[in-house]
Protein backbone atom coordinates (compact mmCIF):
# COMPACT_ATOMS: atom_id res chain seq x y z
CA UNK A 1 0.00 0.00 0.00
CA UNK A 2 1.17 3.72 -0.89
CA UNK A 3 2.29 5.27 2.21
CA UNK A 4 0.28 8.02 1.93
CA UNK A 5 -2.73 6.35 1.50
CA UNK A 6 -2.34 5.55 5.21
CA UNK A 7 -5.16 7.38 8.25
CA UNK A 8 -2.05 9.00 9.70
CA UNK A 9 -1.62 11.18 6.95
CA UNK A 10 -3.82 14.35 7.60
CA UNK A 11 -4.74 17.15 4.39
CA UNK A 12 -6.27 20.24 4.99
CA UNK A 13 -8.48 21.64 2.26
CA UNK A 14 -8.47 25.68 2.52
CA UNK A 15 -11.14 26.95 -0.08
CA UNK A 16 -14.45 29.54 0.67
CA UNK A 17 -16.26 27.32 -2.06
CA UNK A 18 -18.01 24.85 0.18
CA UNK A 19 -18.67 22.45 -2.97
CA UNK A 20 -15.24 22.67 -3.74
CA UNK A 21 -14.52 21.70 -0.16
CA UNK A 22 -17.02 18.93 0.16
CA UNK A 23 -16.25 17.29 -3.24
CA UNK A 24 -12.08 17.34 -2.39
CA UNK A 25 -13.10 16.31 0.85
CA UNK A 26 -14.86 13.30 -0.56
CA UNK A 27 -12.49 12.36 -2.85
CA UNK A 28 -9.52 12.13 -0.48
CA UNK A 29 -11.08 10.36 1.81
CA UNK A 30 -12.41 7.27 -0.61
CA UNK A 31 -8.47 7.31 -1.93
CA UNK A 32 -7.65 6.57 1.56
CA UNK A 33 -5.96 9.91 3.25
CA UNK A 34 -8.05 11.70 6.10
CA UNK A 35 -9.31 15.45 5.05
CA UNK A 36 -10.35 18.16 6.70
CA UNK A 37 -11.44 21.70 5.29
CA UNK A 38 -11.32 25.29 6.08
CA UNK A 39 -13.05 28.32 4.78
CA UNK A 40 -10.70 30.61 5.72
CA UNK A 41 -8.06 31.88 8.41
CA UNK A 42 -9.79 31.27 11.35
CA UNK A 43 -10.83 27.45 10.62
CA UNK A 44 -7.07 27.16 9.44
CA UNK A 45 -5.61 27.91 12.76
CA UNK A 46 -7.92 26.20 14.33
CA UNK A 47 -6.79 22.93 12.23
CA UNK A 48 -3.10 23.63 13.08
CA UNK A 49 -4.05 23.97 16.72
CA UNK A 50 -5.96 20.71 16.96
CA UNK A 51 -3.50 18.54 15.02
CA UNK A 52 -0.59 20.18 12.18
CA UNK A 53 -1.80 18.78 9.02
CA UNK A 54 0.51 16.73 7.07
CA UNK A 55 -0.09 18.99 4.03
CA UNK A 56 -2.22 22.09 2.85
CA UNK A 57 -4.34 22.65 -0.10
CA UNK A 58 -4.56 26.33 -0.24
CA UNK A 59 -6.51 28.51 -2.32
CA UNK A 60 -5.49 31.73 -3.20
CA UNK A 61 -8.41 33.27 -3.64
CA UNK A 62 -10.54 33.44 -0.33
CA UNK A 63 -13.38 35.77 -1.03
CA UNK A 64 -12.08 38.84 1.96
CA UNK A 65 -9.11 37.39 2.50
CA UNK A 66 -5.87 36.96 0.47
CA UNK A 67 -4.12 33.16 0.42
CA UNK A 68 -1.05 34.52 0.09
CA UNK A 69 -1.26 36.20 3.88
CA UNK A 70 -2.53 32.27 5.01
CA UNK A 71 0.45 31.02 3.05
CA UNK A 72 2.63 33.28 5.28
CA UNK A 73 0.97 32.59 8.13
CA UNK A 74 1.82 28.60 7.50
CA UNK A 75 5.58 29.48 6.35
CA UNK A 76 6.10 31.84 9.57
CA UNK A 77 5.68 28.97 12.46
CA UNK A 78 5.33 25.77 9.92
CA UNK A 79 7.70 24.07 7.32
CA UNK A 80 4.39 21.75 6.60
CA UNK A 81 4.03 21.53 2.81
CA UNK A 82 1.64 23.49 0.73
CA UNK A 83 0.06 23.23 -2.55
CA UNK A 84 -2.05 26.65 -4.05
CA UNK A 85 -5.08 26.90 -6.21
CA UNK A 86 -4.46 29.60 -8.74
CA UNK A 87 -6.47 30.79 -11.48
CA UNK A 88 -8.52 33.46 -12.93
CA UNK A 89 -5.92 36.37 -14.35
CA UNK A 90 -3.50 36.65 -12.10
CA UNK A 91 -2.71 33.18 -12.13
CA UNK A 92 0.99 33.43 -13.06
CA UNK A 93 1.63 36.27 -10.72
CA UNK A 94 -0.09 34.76 -7.86
CA UNK A 95 1.82 31.61 -9.00
CA UNK A 96 5.49 33.15 -8.68
CA UNK A 97 4.96 35.02 -5.60
CA UNK A 98 3.36 32.02 -4.39
CA UNK A 99 5.93 29.80 -5.11
CA UNK A 100 8.82 32.54 -3.62
CA UNK A 101 6.81 32.83 -0.58
CA UNK A 102 7.20 28.89 -0.24
CA UNK A 103 4.80 26.80 -1.74
CA UNK A 104 5.59 23.69 -2.84
CA UNK A 105 3.85 23.29 -6.19
CA UNK A 106 1.02 24.47 -7.55
CA UNK A 107 -2.44 23.93 -9.32
CA UNK A 108 -4.50 26.12 -11.81
CA UNK A 109 -8.23 26.02 -11.03
CA UNK A 110 -10.32 24.29 -12.10
CA UNK A 111 -8.31 21.35 -11.69
CA UNK A 112 -8.98 17.34 -11.76
CA UNK A 113 -9.09 15.81 -8.87
CA UNK A 114 -6.85 12.41 -10.48
CA UNK A 115 -3.86 15.36 -10.88
CA UNK A 116 -4.37 16.78 -7.29
CA UNK A 117 -3.80 13.78 -5.98
CA UNK A 118 -0.73 13.24 -8.00
CA UNK A 119 0.38 16.36 -7.02
CA UNK A 120 0.07 15.28 -3.21
CA UNK A 121 1.62 12.31 -3.45
CA UNK A 122 4.70 13.81 -5.36
CA UNK A 123 5.09 16.62 -2.72
CA UNK A 124 4.72 14.05 0.31
CA UNK A 125 7.45 11.45 -1.29
CA UNK A 126 9.66 14.91 -1.81
CA UNK A 127 9.57 15.64 1.78
CA UNK A 128 9.89 11.79 2.88
CA UNK A 129 13.20 12.07 0.36
CA UNK A 130 14.28 14.96 2.50
CA UNK A 131 14.09 13.95 5.80
CA UNK A 132 15.90 11.00 4.88
CA UNK A 133 18.63 12.79 3.39
CA UNK A 134 18.64 14.89 6.67
CA UNK A 135 18.80 11.47 8.70
CA UNK A 136 22.05 10.33 6.50
CA UNK A 137 23.75 13.30 7.99
CA UNK A 138 26.37 15.98 6.36
CA UNK A 139 27.38 14.77 2.93
CA UNK A 140 31.27 14.43 3.10
CA UNK A 141 33.10 15.37 0.03
CA UNK A 142 35.17 17.47 -2.22
CA UNK A 143 34.42 18.43 -5.85
CA UNK A 144 36.45 20.72 -7.99
CA UNK A 145 35.34 22.17 -11.25
CA UNK A 146 36.89 24.42 -13.32
CA UNK A 147 38.48 26.64 -10.89
CA UNK A 148 36.21 26.15 -8.04
CA UNK A 149 36.25 23.07 -4.67
CA UNK A 150 33.57 22.73 -3.04
CA UNK A 151 34.30 21.21 0.50
CA UNK A 152 30.74 19.54 1.27
CA UNK A 153 31.56 18.15 4.90
CA UNK A 154 32.08 22.01 5.57
CA UNK A 155 29.99 22.99 3.13
CA UNK A 156 32.41 25.45 1.96
CA UNK A 157 32.95 26.83 -1.66
CA UNK A 158 36.13 28.61 -2.66
CA UNK A 159 37.44 30.60 -5.78
CA UNK A 160 40.26 29.92 -7.65
CA UNK A 161 41.99 32.01 -4.92
CA UNK A 162 40.82 30.55 -1.97
CA UNK A 163 38.59 32.76 -1.21
CA UNK A 164 35.52 31.63 0.32
CA UNK A 165 32.27 32.38 -1.52
CA UNK A 166 28.82 32.61 1.02
CA UNK A 167 25.85 30.45 -0.43
CA UNK A 168 22.18 30.95 1.01
CA UNK A 169 20.37 27.19 1.35
CA UNK A 170 19.04 27.52 -2.14
CA UNK A 171 22.29 28.30 -4.05
CA UNK A 172 24.14 25.97 -1.88
CA UNK A 173 21.41 23.12 -2.79
CA UNK A 174 20.98 24.01 -6.18
CA UNK A 175 25.02 23.81 -6.90
CA UNK A 176 25.18 20.18 -5.09
CA UNK A 177 22.57 19.32 -7.57
CA UNK A 178 24.21 20.75 -9.98
CA UNK A 179 27.55 18.71 -9.61
CA UNK A 180 25.89 15.29 -8.68
CA UNK A 181 24.91 15.72 -12.65
CA UNK A 182 27.50 17.58 -14.33
CA UNK A 183 27.25 17.94 -18.22
CA UNK A 184 23.68 16.52 -18.59
CA UNK A 185 20.60 18.38 -19.24
CA UNK A 186 18.67 19.22 -15.85
CA UNK A 187 14.93 19.67 -16.46
CA UNK A 188 13.70 22.57 -13.88
CA UNK A 189 11.61 19.71 -11.82
CA UNK A 190 14.75 17.67 -11.64
CA UNK A 191 16.31 20.16 -10.22
CA UNK A 192 13.13 21.06 -7.68
CA UNK A 193 13.50 17.43 -6.46
CA UNK A 194 17.03 17.33 -6.04
CA UNK A 195 17.17 20.61 -4.29
CA UNK A 196 14.39 19.18 -1.90
CA UNK A 197 16.30 16.23 -1.17
CA UNK A 198 19.16 18.45 -0.19
CA UNK A 199 18.00 20.79 1.47
CA UNK A 200 14.46 22.06 3.09
CA UNK A 201 14.48 25.02 0.49
CA UNK A 202 11.36 27.63 0.75
CA UNK A 203 12.23 29.67 -2.22
CA UNK A 204 10.92 27.04 -5.32
CA UNK A 205 11.33 28.88 -8.25
CA UNK A 206 14.33 27.42 -10.02
CA UNK A 207 14.63 30.20 -12.54
CA UNK A 208 15.53 32.72 -9.97
CA UNK A 209 17.96 30.29 -7.41
CA UNK A 210 19.94 29.53 -11.22
CA UNK A 211 20.04 33.41 -11.63
CA UNK A 212 21.66 33.87 -7.94
CA UNK A 213 24.09 30.60 -8.49
CA UNK A 214 25.05 32.52 -11.60
CA UNK A 215 25.68 35.50 -9.99
CA UNK A 216 28.15 33.53 -7.63
CA UNK A 217 30.27 31.69 -9.95
CA UNK A 218 30.14 32.92 -13.60
CA UNK A 219 32.62 35.42 -14.56
CA UNK A 220 29.61 37.08 -16.81
CA UNK A 221 26.14 36.23 -15.10
CA UNK A 222 24.58 37.43 -18.65
CA UNK A 223 26.68 35.18 -20.49
CA UNK A 224 27.23 32.31 -18.91
CA UNK A 225 29.76 29.33 -18.82
CA UNK A 226 29.46 27.27 -16.30
CA UNK A 227 25.34 26.90 -15.71
CA UNK A 228 24.12 27.18 -19.43
CA UNK A 229 20.47 27.26 -20.01
CA UNK A 230 19.21 24.20 -22.77
CA UNK A 231 16.34 25.42 -24.32
CA UNK A 232 13.02 23.31 -23.92
CA UNK A 233 14.79 21.48 -21.17
CA UNK A 234 16.09 23.72 -18.18
CA UNK A 235 19.92 23.48 -17.25
CA UNK A 236 22.93 21.97 -17.44
CA UNK A 237 26.55 22.19 -15.93
CA UNK A 238 28.73 22.51 -18.17
CA UNK A 239 31.80 21.66 -16.51
CA UNK A 240 33.40 18.30 -15.68
CA UNK A 241 33.65 18.20 -12.54
CA UNK A 242 36.36 16.39 -10.25
CA UNK A 243 35.61 14.52 -6.98
CA UNK A 244 38.51 14.79 -4.52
Amino acid sequence: MNTISRPSIRVLIVDDDPAIRDMVVNYLEDQGIQAISASGRQDMVRHFADSKPDLVVLDLHLGQEDGLDLLRDIRSDFDTPVIIGTGHRREEIDRVVGLELGADDYLTKPFGLRELLARIRAVLRRRELGRAAVQRGPERGRYRFGGWLLDRRARRLTDANGTVVTLSKGEYALLVAFIEAPQRPLSREQLLQATRIHEDVYDRTIDVQVLRLRRKLETEAGAPQIIQTERGVGYVFALPVEVL
